[in-house]
């Protein structure tokens, strides 16, 4: 009865059964008469006519364009897109999550709705999590898109902004998360409308997000800030890294044993904050010869030890981040293991480690630019994601981005054997059967592929393998270069890999290696030809393909001869007899070496294994001195292991243990999901002064002179009707007002007015004494006019309000900076501090406007030309 009530009630099955019907359906039925087209960039051409000049949908050219797209795909780069592929990149279409598993071919479903969109010459971006990746699909698909008449675009860090341009004008863009949202502030922080890199007219029309629930889920708890450096000494750092020294670590209050907490300090790792003890502000007190830590005066070294305190207990070296070769602390990505070069903590706490490990301090940093991942992907016209991992997170998905996950049926059945957890005692327990479980494995001849959460582990279990005679690969942000090289070859028999969390690493793991991959390293080594240049993928696609053509082909490469395209050929005889021999082993296995706090971590190294019907296996082993057990874990479990008598090398598997395991991940993935939410919902205060200030550089930089004019002439006007208000109120009596300091604010800005009778204005009508001076400025500001020259006037225009609009936004972030810092301390008032935040934010937000109309009326009327 319940698979009954299950199947009526399935959305996604009918949903997925609605697209069968709707597009795979009648795509596979245009199949041969559109493998009859010659020129394919034509017909595909001529559906963009269609679209922008025939005022038809898109959703009207959906069939013939996915068929197009799927030859096109088929002649390019040899690869016929699955029925499977077709539902995913209609979902893509839709603006929906597809949720696909690892190996199904998330980089072919979408050139689908990536091509597609592109027909309304709009552009459209494909967003990812590395350099890497952006350049490697860009690459491979570019063939495709080109056979179809499009124009593909590549941005990588290093690019100059002409580069940019350039890349974001093409029909299609590959890019990284960071480096779009990066250009997206930069833009909104640019002096010229050539210093703009996105399109000006549809900067942010359709996205696909590659890794989404790793780029809006796992990333979105910390916001993409563009800094400048601030005024501050960075050598006090080192005073305080010394100093926390000296403290001592105690623990925090427990209900019914103690009433105050021990020690100096406490620590709480959860939320990963340090609270210090009556004792140890005293004692603090003492060193730094103050009287008083939490004065106003001394607030900057109050907020200096609690993040030199964090910095020495609760971030560590090679597991938060490593310190690199030229002395720069280099912080770790929690969720994939990469290195991220370039990104630093905030509010000093970057500055503090970098005492600590005594390397030198870089400036602190005040924010110029800022936006959540959340706001700035919610900017889209469209956007969609991919993933293997996102049904778990539809709610956040749904209430955040308004966008439902789609879960794509496998185009093969998955028959991946997934063993229950192991739980130890102890670390050292655990590893010592992990290395044992690996040397009876690796005895059979089938690959493995150990995953770490940290470099430490990695490095560890390194070790431990060397000991054990085992020999291995390591890929963790320290061999980042390696990276693809080392996933390649993952799947041949006998190898034995660690990774640091397998999250998006981009390069399926074939069983018995991937031949393609690995000859087109050989031809980059040999003949320094890229593997994507079209020879080399001619002559790569032939070897594998047993086409008797190959040597031919292989001619067009300079330097490559007979007895080469016979290794090539052996060297895919090889990959593909160790294929069936690893196969008949049993496939991939998979370790996992500690649980991660969120789940679907621990599902995307699981899915490294079984990708399209193979054969696979895994296990994660955990310890109860693991982070995630030993904070969250039930403590009744190790009793009960010392009550048993259970040493560290003996297993348990227990559904109680299971079930303590997966409420810990639970809870924090609920806690993260409310540290995101907050963030949002604070964010969500400045998005809408955001928008306001962005909206007004933009008409700025590109709207009309006479949309210009009207801005200043509009600007200078509030000015006015400010002052006017502040010392001539027109409910007040005319003898209250204060036409003094009237006349001295309005001469400070506007000195033109010199001659305008402010003192008649006591025997003229309240209304009309307004409008007399409101009038006068106007005359002052049309004498501006000729005085410069409309053309100077409007180009100078142009600059004033840029300058004074980014300087006092500028100061509009620090001082929001500082206000979100303090606003917690209100909950102690009883007072809700969002509440709060929300009111001292648009007050601050109107005072900075008021404030910026009156520096522009000053420099309006003060600046010289020439």
């Amino acid at each position: 009865m319940f698979r009954v009530l299950n199947k009526i009630f399935d959305n996604n099955q009918r949903d997925v059964a609605r697209l069968i019907k709707t597009v795979v359906q009648p795509v596979n039925a245009l199949e041969e008469e559109t493998q009859k087209i010659d020129n394919l960039a034509e017909a595909f051409m001529g559906l963009r006519k269609r679209v922008i000049e025939g005022g038809e949908s898109l959703d009207d050219v959906m069939v013939p364009a996915f068929a197009m797209i799927r030859e096109a795909s088929r002649r390019a780069i040899g690869k016929r897109h699955y029925d499977v592929q077709l539902i995913g990149g209609a979902a893509l279409h839709q603006g929906r999550i597809a949720e696909m598993r690892t190996g199904e071919g998330k980089t072919l479903v979408a050139t689908l709705a990536l091509a597609f969109n592109a027909l309304d010459g709009k552009g459209a971006h494909l967003v990812t999590v590395n350099d890497y990746l952006v350049r490697v699909g860009a690459e491979e698909m570019a063939l495709l898109y080109r056979a179809l008449g499009l124009t593909v675009g590549v941005i990588q860090r290093d690019m100059t902004p002409q580069q940019r341009q350039a890349a974001y004008a093409c029909d299609i863009t590959y890019v990284t998360n960071s480096e779009l949202g990066f250009d997206y502030l930069r833009d909104n922080m640019a002096q010229s409308r050539e210093q703009l890199v996105l399109r000006a007219d549809t900067p942010l029309h359709f996205a696909i997000v590659d890794e989404v629930d790793s780029i809006l889920v796992d990333e979105a708890r910390t916001p993409l800030i563009i800094s400048g450096a601030a005024e501050k000494a960075t050598d006090q750092y080192y005073v305080m890294a010394k100093l926390v020294k000296r403290l001592t670590r105690g623990e925090p209050a427990e209900p019914g044993k103690r009433t105050e907490p021990t020690g100096d300090y406490t620590i709480d790792e959860k939320s990963k904050a340090v609270h210090l003890t009556e004792g140890g502000i005293s004692k603090l007190e003492r060193l730094l010869s103050i009287d008083d830590l939490y004065s106003p005066e001394q607030m900057d070294k109050a907020h200096m030890i609690t993040q030199a305190l964090r910095a020495k207990d609760l971030y560590q070296r090679d597991t938060d981040y490593i310190v690199n070769d030229q002395g720069e602390v280099v912080i770790i990505d929690e969720f994939t293991g990469r290195s991220m070069a370039g990104r630093r903590y905030g509010e000093g706490l970057h500055q503090a480690i970098e005492a600590k490990e005594n390397v030198k301090i870089e400036n602190e940093n005040q924010t110029l630019a800022t936006i959540t991942y959340q706001n700035f992907f919610r900017l889209y016209t469209k956007f969609a994601g991919m993933t293997g991992t996102a049904k778990t997170e539809e709610k956040e998905f749904l209430d955040i981005y308004g966008s439902d996950v789609l879960v794509v049926p496998t185009n093969k059945p998955v028959i991946r054997s997934d063993a229950d957890d192991l739980i130890y005692r102890t670390r050292q327990g655990k590893f010592v059967n992990v290395v044992n479980e690996v040397a009876q494995m690796h005895q059979t001849g089938r690959p493995i592929l150990i995953g770490t959460v940290s470099i430490e582990t990695s490095e560890l279990l390194s070790r431990m393998l060397k000991e054990a005679g085992i020999p291995h690969n390591v890929l963790n942000a320290k061999y980042e270069a390696q990276e693809a090289s080392i996933v390649a070859q993952a799947g041949r028999s006998n190898q034995v890999t660690i990774a640091t969390n397998m999250a998006g690493r981009g390069t399926d793991i074939m069983l018995g290696g991937n031949a393609e991959f690995l000859l087109g390293e050989v031809i980059e080594q040999n003949f320094g030809m890229s593997r994507f240049a079209t020879e080399a993928e001619n002559f790569i696609k032939a070897i594998s393909r047993q086409d008797a053509e190959a040597l031919e082909l292989g001619k067009a490469i300079p330097g490559v001869t007979e007895a080469f395209v016979r290794q090539a050929q052996q060297l895919r005889d090889d990959i593909e007899a160790d294929r069936a021999k690893v196969q008949q082993l049993g496939g991939l296995h998979i370790i996992g070496t500690e649980r991660h706090e969120s789940r679907r971590i621990d599902n995307q190294l699981r899915g490294r294994a079984g990708r399209q019907g193979d054969p696979g296996s895994s296990r994660f082993f955990v310890s109860f001195e693991d982070e995630l057990m030993r904070l969250f874990a039930n403590d009744r479990v190790v009793g009960m292991m010392d009550r048993l008598g259970m040493d560290d090398n003996q297993p348990i598997e227990a559904r109680m243990v299971t079930g303590a395991i997966e409420k810990a991940q639970a809870r924090v993935e609920d806690r993260n999901f409310s540290t995101r939410k907050q963030l949002l919902e604070f964010d969500n205060v400045m998005s809408k002064q955001r928008e306001t200030v962005y909206a007004q550089r933009r008409e700025v930089l590109l709207g009309p002179d006479e949309d210009v004019e009207e801005s200043i002439e509009g600007m200078i006007a509030d000015f006015v009707e400010m002052k006017l208000a502040e010392f001539a109120p027109l409910d007040a009596d005319h003898d209250t007002w204060d036409l003094e300091g009237l006349q001295a604010a309005m001469l400070d800005a506007i000195p033109q007015l010199e001659g305008f009778d402010f003192e008649a204005m006591k025997n003229q009508a309240p209304e009309q004494a307004h409008h007399n001076l409101l009038e006068a400025t106007a005359d002052a500001f049309d004498a501006r006019k000729a005085e410069m020259g409309p053309e100077l006037l409007n180009q100078l225009s142009r600059y004033v309000l840029l300058q004074v609009v980014d300087q006092h936004w500028k100061e509009h972030l620090h001082g929001m900076d500082v206000l979100r810092q303090g606003i917690g301390l209100r909950g102690y008032g009883q007072r809700d501090p969002f509440t709060e935040y929300k009111f001292e934010a648009t007050n601050m937000f109107n005072e900075m406007v008021d404030s910026l109309k009156a520096d522009v009326s000053k420099f309006i009327f003060r600046m010289q030309a020439g």
